[in-house]
């Protein structure tokens, strides 16, 4: 059976057929993330270090880390902030060492230039997994050398000069073709895992579909694992997470072993906390002085105040179990146990102290 072996200095997670789903956290990422940008320029790694704690903390297995940061201010003062191929390389090592500072999850080094794939690769402790490849020509000619070089294995993502298709067969050529080429360089197709492209269901009925069938033909016929970044299926739907948490099973089922995803239900701000508490009371309703935050958005369905695991965790652990991934359950029922509430800490059946009643 094919298996993927990635790495830190303490930690082995292994891509596979008959493994668990891995989930690969893709929090650590400054794209989109203007705050992160901001903060990542002024050398503040704390949110990246807080990022890394919590997905393991929710069950990601590798962290993805991207340093695609945007230096607004620093390129005002240097043009050479304006082109990535002078900034990632600098952040990338930062980056991943903090991360392995932080938690000993192993690592997906996450960019588009070669420069910072290096750089990362140089100052990541273990077996790295390196995101990413594709079939264009000149990226195969930059990055197939780096893998063969430190012996790690590689996203494959399936377009190439021509762009993405929407054929799925064109997509799996391009597989094909990365595959077959990773061999010219010595690469086995255990460290190649294939990232099929999975396309918005909103703006094509046939999405999820076309990639499981996809997924099924990368399996039989090449052998390889896969991935995807899983919420692309939901991009520009209401609740994303419904869709996202029916996708992820039925990928699974159909083959796909890993997926670079979000495993942390973002926490509830406290605006919106302030915002229902005063629609309560202007609808007359009086709630105890004393409830906490906490307690509030329990008790009206707003989510959480903590990071927690999202819902698409739920959705995978319950499919690994129904699978045969998870012997006995152990991994669902220790994920479903219920925290006790605060001060309750070692209490009993009814929230009595110690064993049985004494008489």
């Amino acid at each position: 059976m094919t298996r993927t072996v990635i790495e830190s200095k303490t930690k082995t997670a292994v891509i596979g057929f008959d493994e668990p789903f891995c989930v690969i956290g893709e929090r650590i990422n400054p794209t989109g993330r203007k705050i992160l940008s901001q903060e990542l320029e002024r050398g503040d790694f704390s949110r990246v270090e807080a990022d890394a704690i919590a997905q393991v903390a929710a069950g990601a297995t590798v962290l993805d880390v991207n340093s695609g940061a945007v230096f607004s201010n620093k390129m005002a003062e240097d043009p050479r902030y304006a082109d990535n191929n002078f900034v990632e390389p600098m952040l990338m090592p930062e980056l991943i060492k903090v991360v392995q500072n932080a938690v000993d999850a192993p690592i997906c080094i996450d960019s588009s230039v070669p420069g910072a794939l290096e750089a990362g690769l140089e100052a990541c402790e273990g077996r790295p997994l390196l995101n990413s490849v594709t079939g264009e020509e000149e990226r195969l000619e930059l990055v197939l050398p780096l893998v063969k070089k430190y012996n790690v294995p590689v996203v494959a993502i399936s377009n190439d000069d021509t762009g993405i298709s929407e054929d799925p067969d064109v997509r799996f050529a391009v597989a094909k073709k990365i595959v077959e080429r990773a061999a010219d360089f010595g690469i086995p197709a255990h460290d190649i895992v294939v990232d099929p492209l999975v396309m918005p269901i909103g703006a094509m009925a046939t999405a999820g579909h076309q990639v499981f069938t996809l997924v099924r033909r990368l399996r039989e016929e090449l052998g390889v694992n896969t991935t995807c970044g899983a919420s692309n299926i939901s991009f520009g739907l209401p609740n994303r997470h419904g869709i996202n948490n029916a996708f992820l099973p039925m990928a699974m089922g159909a083959g796909m072993t890993s997926a670079i995803m979000n495993p942390v239900a973002v926490p509830l701000n406290a605006v919106k906390i302030a915002e229902k508490r005063a629609e309560m009371a202007a609808a007359g309703i009086i709630l105890p002085e004393e409830m906490d935050d906490e307690t509030f958005a329990t008790l009206f369905n707003l989510g959480s105040t903590k990071s927690r695991p999202g819902k698409e965790m739920e959705a995978i652990r319950a499919a690994n179990f129904l699978f045969d991934r998870d012997p006995h359950g152990s991994a669902w029922i220790e994920f479903n146990k219920v925290a006790p509430k605060a001060g309750h800490e070692g209490r009993g059946r009814a929230g009595r102290t110690g064993g049985r009643r004494r008489r």
